[in-house]
C-alpha cells in the first residue's frame, strides 16, 4: 500500500523522500541510488566550476536531468544573507525554477542556520517570488517567524548534517508539527537510519531530506530503497493512527463471555 500524496508549493508528489546528489562514489551509483529511492525531487548545488572541469560538470548535468524529477537547487556553504541571496538568484536562473532550499550557516563546527540571517533572507526571497524550502533549526519560535514571513515549507533539523545522529530531540520536532498544523514540514539532515525516518513521519512530518545516510551506505542503491519503504510505512502509519500509550497494561484477549473450566473431583 502506498501512502497518500501531497502537495509541495501546489506539486503534487507521491513519493515522500528528498533526497540530494553530493558524496557518491561515482555518477553511475548516484543514478542507481536515486532511481532506487523512487525520489521525485533531488536537491543540487551551485558550485564554481574552473574551464578543466566543464566537460564533467556537463555529463554531471545530463545524467541529472535524465532523472525527469524536480530539482530543488540550495544555497549549501553560504554563511550570509548577501551570500544566500545571490546564489538563489544564480539558482533561479541556471535551474529555471523558483523553488530554493535556503541554507544560510552560522557555525562551521556543527553547520547550524543563523536564524537571524536565515529569516531576513527567506523575507527577501519570498519577496522575490521564491519558494523557500529554510533549512533551519527544530526551535519553534524561528520556525514561527519564518511561517509569519511567508514560507509554506519548513525544514527542522533531526540532527547537525552529515552526523547520522538521528532526532536528538523528538519533542521538539513534535511541539513544531502540533502548532504549526498547516504547513509542510520535512526534517532535513541528520538521519541516518530508516528507522529515524520511520520515527519522523509517525510524528506526523510530510517527508524526509536526506543525503548522507544514503550516499555513505555500503550500498547506496539497496540503502534508498530501504529509505523508500521506511518512509511510507511511516506515514501509513500516522494516517492509520498510532494507539496512545499507557502506563498500565490492557489485556488483548477478552475474557467477557469466555467460557468457565472447572474441574470436578
Amino acid at each position: 500500500m502506498q501512502a497518500s500524496s501531497w502537495q509541495v508549493y501546489g506539486t503534487e508528489l507521491h513519493s515522500r523522500l528528498f533526497i540530494g546528489t553530493a558524496l557518491y562514489s561515482s555518477p553511475q551509483v548516484m543514478i542507481d541510488a536515486i532511481k532506487a529511492s523512487q525520489s521525485q525531487v533531488i536537491t543540487v548545488s551551485l558550485r564554481r566550476q574552473i574551464p578543466s572541469q566543464a566537460a564533467s560538470s556537463n555529463q554531471f548535468w545530463q545524467l541529472i536531468q535524465s532523472l525527469n524529477c524536480h530539482l530543488l537547487p540550495n544555497t549549501a556553504g553560504c554563511y550570509s544573507v548577501e551570500e544566500a541571496v545571490k546564489t538563489a538568484r544564480m539558482a533561479r536562473e541556471l535551474f529555471e525554477t523558483d523553488w530554493i532550499k535556503l541554507e544560510v550557516l552560522g557555525d562551521s563546527y556543527n553547520l547550524q542556520p543563523d536564524p537571524f540571517a536565515l529569516v531576513e533572507a527567506t523575507q527577501i526571497l519570498v519577496s522575490e517570488g521564491f519558494k523557500v524550502f529554510p533549512y533551519c533549526t527544530d526551535d519553534l519560535v524561528l520556525c514561527q517567524k519564518l511561517a509569519d514571513v511567508g514560507c509554506e515549507v519548513l525544514m527542522p533539523w533531526g540532527a547537525p548534517i552529515g552526523t547520522g545522529q538521528g532526532l536528538i530531540n523528538p519533542y521538539a520536532l513534535e511541539t513544531i508539527r502540533k502548532r504549526l498544523p498547516e504547513l509542510t514540514l520535512l526534517v532535513d539532515a541528520g538521519i541516518g537510519k530508516p528507522s529515524d525516518a520511520v520515527q519522523a513521519m509517525e510524528l506526523g512530518y510530510d517527508g524526509i531530506l536526506l543525503n548522507t545516510a544514503v550516499a555513505e551506505a555500503l550500498e547506496p542503491a539497496q540503502m534508498a530503497s530501504a529509505f523508500a519503504q521506511a518512509i511510507n510505512a511511516g506515514r501509513l502509519a500516522y494516517e492509520a493512527g498510532v494507539m496512545p500509550k499507557r502506563d498500565n497494561a490492557k489485556p488483548s484477549t477478552p475474557t467477557l463471555d469466555q467460557p468457565i473450566w472447572q474441574q470436578h473431583g
